[in-house]
């Protein structure tokens, strides 16, 4: 039983994690920042904005130890949401428990045999949802590659890698695609460790046993229990004949879950209490599918960033389920159950047939090259919003039942989120240079970092396995962004596709408002003799993309031509795309909590650019107080998760050009929103 958290600093986590633990949670799910995720350190200019805030920054082994103050390391049970970084954030652990087995008179080596817990380690899933990729994707799969081999030799315990259908369902998967995608990923990565001929082909049995998986569980929750039962079929069969595993317990399927964000809505938010339930009964109904952890969102993470309290909610509904409950006393419940067999079959012989198509396109990695995957699961995510804005699908409280009484959890939206104080990217960054001013002021300081580097370097143009120069790194006070950066120089960034070029669109011929949105932008072309462009952008490193390409994809239909050039901007990189590319509006998507720090950044380039008449939008997970000040700051207008409808969206971005430009609004006008 665990809470997803970590936030500001390490030290408050590290007391917040006891809190939690104290309260009953049964292991860790560790957050980190975005700097963390992609290799930065907090004073490096991309990590603006960003600090502390959707995580806790991790810049070296100090911040480490003072995560894991007072927390047992060889007796906990950590899951660490890491994935370009996996190999350094399992270093520094590694190293953190060798220090505390020292201090404690106990073996270190001991202690790093018996830890125990799950590194996410899935980048395929990055490029196709989550953003926070930094290599290739050959490189980052050698990167999983050494990480499997080391700890099946040297960390039994551990889950080297933690295959993630959640964020696919989030980027719009069917069931039979996030069962698809999630299956030819880790078939990937198992055919690179065998290939790779770091694991003796008799222990290859051990590499998939520490295959585990993360999954999401939607409201649907008959459905998403077939499913699971579907991925537990397929998995054995896979491991089974693919791999000749004959030890059944090596090809059980453990997998832990996050239910599903993306349906949390901010329109009455208490609704999502009942949702969460749902979902987490999808889960653990069926004993033969059940999940080993489980890990709930809280009610409020469609308005902020969730507050101690709204945590310990999420707990306590587990404890209810598992110890108020009979669930946990009976065999499974579903077994002969002829609806849940045709349910189970159509998923497994519809996922047979999608891997069947990725693994004749070359893998999981071609797939994700060449752009299939991506452009997959912007059109699925697409046909979804539709049915909502359509009302095909209901969503309560959002397209259907939206009459409500006030409600007393979110009377104050300024108390109803936690909010990371002002000071914490200032307070990191200056700590993460004292760290190294330290650090290289020690005697052989400076040399023991210059050749851990300089052997991380080297062996990541051999053969060898990556982990011990990582090892190094972390015993001789390298920072991530350090150890990123020397990786960076080896194997070079990558820009994953965005998805948004082949995806399916919405036709105005049986959608009257998109038709009306579509002739307004065309009349107003014709007024300013031009055809309109809108830039959409993704500033900082928020890799969520979903919102952004949605609305790409949208205003592509509603007429407009669009600029969209993926996650990971400056803000200097967007001025310079409105400027060059003489758009008529710039719609900025931030859910990570930056925008006070970005947007005001955009605002200041474009009147320094002359482009002060471009208006601004934003859209994202934004509290009403810096909605108000963003407004006051310039921006046209902001949108939030409670405004679905996308062609409404589109309504007000044309009437907030026509604005700009001096034009009536006219008959068809679209109110902005205020």
């Amino acid at each position: 039983m665990r809470t997803y958290a970590g936030h500001s600093s390490a030290s408050a986590s590290n007391e917040l994690y006891r809190r939690n633990l104290a309260k009953g949670q049964t292991g860790l799910s560790v957050a980190f920042d975005l700097p963390t995720q992609t290799g930065y350190d907090p004073d490096h200019p991309l990590a603006r904005g960003e600090v502390g805030k959707v995580g806790v920054p991790i810049s070296h082994i100090g911040d480490l130890r003072a995560l894991f103050d007072q927390i047992p390391l060889s007796q906990m049970n950590t899951s660490m949401t890491i994935n370009a970084t996996a190999m350094w954030l399992l270093a520094l652990y590694q190293v953190a428990a060798e220090e505390q087995a020292v201090a404690a008179g106990e073996d270190p080596a001991a202690a790093v045999h018996a830890l125990a817990g799950t590194t996410q380690n899935d980048i395929i899933k990055e490029y196709l949802s989550r953003g926070t990729y930094v290599f290739p994707p050959g490189p980052s799969l050698r990167l999983i590659t050494d990480m499997v081999a080391y700890t099946v030799a040297e960390i039994p315990k551990w889950n080297p890698t933690n295959i993630c259908s959640y964020h696919l369902q989030e980027a719009g998967a069917t069931p039979v695609q996030e069962i698809a995608y999630a299956m030819s990923t880790a078939i990937a990565v198992l055919d690179a460790v065998r290939d790779s001929g770091q694991v003796p082909p008799e222990r290859f049995g051990e590499v998939v046993a520490r295959i585990s998986f993360f999954v999401n569980a939607g409201v649907r929750f008959v459905e998403e229990m077939c499913k699971m039962r579907a991925f537990v079929q397929l998995w054995d069969e896979i491991t089974r004949e693919r791999y000749a595993v004959q030890d059944p317990k090596q090809r059980r399927f453990r997998y832990g879950v996050q239910v599903n964000s993306l349906g949390l809505t901010e329109a009455q938010p208490e609704n999502n209490v009942q949702r969460i339930v749902l979902e987490m009964l999808g889960v653990t109904l069926s004993k033969d599918a059940r999940a080993r952890a489980v890990q709930l969102p809280a009610w409020n993470e469609a308005l902020g960033l969730p507050r101690p309290w709204d945590q310990q909610w999420s707990l306590r509904m587990q404890q209810v389920l598992a110890f108020e409950s009979d669930l946990l006393e009976y065999d499974d419940l579903f077994t002969g159950s002829h609806v849940v067999e045709a349910k189970v079959a159509e998923l497994v012989d519809g996922a047979r047939a999608e891997i069947a198509r990725v693994q004749e396109m070359g893998g999981a990695v071609a797939a994700v090259e060449s752009g299939y995957m991506k452009s997959a699961l912007v059109a699925s995510h697409a046909r979804r919003r539709q049915r909502i804005e359509s009302g095909e699908d209901v969503v309560v409280g959002v397209n259907r039942f939206e009459t409500t009484e006030p409600n007393p959890l979110t009377s104050d939206l300024d108390t109803a989120i936690q909010t990371v104080d002002h000071d914490v990217e200032a307070k990191a960054a200056a700590a993460v240079r004292r760290w190294r001013e330290e650090r290289d002021a020690a005697d052989g300081g400076r040399e023991r970092v210059d050749a851990a580097l300089a052997r991380l370097r080297n062996e990541a143009g051999t053969g060898a396995n990556l982990m011990a120069a990582s090892l190094e790194c972390a015993r001789a006070g390298v920072t991530t962004g350090e150890w990123a950066g020397a990786l960076r120089e080896a194997f070079g960034e990558y820009r994953a596709p965005t998805g948004v070029s082949g995806s399916v669109g919405v036709s105005g011929e049986d959608n009257p408002e998109l038709a009306r949105v579509r002739e307004r932008v065309r009349a107003t072309g014709e007024e300013l003799g031009e055809r309109l462009r809108v830039l959409v952008a993704k500033p900082g490193l928020d890799g969520h993309s979903n919102g952004a390409e949605q609305v790409a994809v949208r205003a592509r239909d509603a007429g407009f031509e669009v600029v969209y050039q993926g996650i990971r901007l400056t803000p200097q990189q967007i001025v310079a795309a409105a400027v060059a590319e003489d758009v008529h509006l710039v719609g900025i998507s931030i859910l990570s909590g930056s925008h006070m720090e970005l947007v005001p950044e955009i605002l200041r380039g474009l009147r320094e650019a002359g482009a002060a008449d471009v208006p601004v939008v934003v859209g994202g997970i934004i509290p009403e107080s810096d909605a108000r000040a963003l407004r006051q700051l310039g921006v046209a207008a902001v949108f939030t998760p409670k405004d679905f409808g996308l062609t409404e969206i589109m309504g007000a971005m044309v009437e907030t050009i026509r604005a700009s430009r001096g034009l009536g609004a006219g008959a068809a006008g679209t109110p902005v929103p205020a």
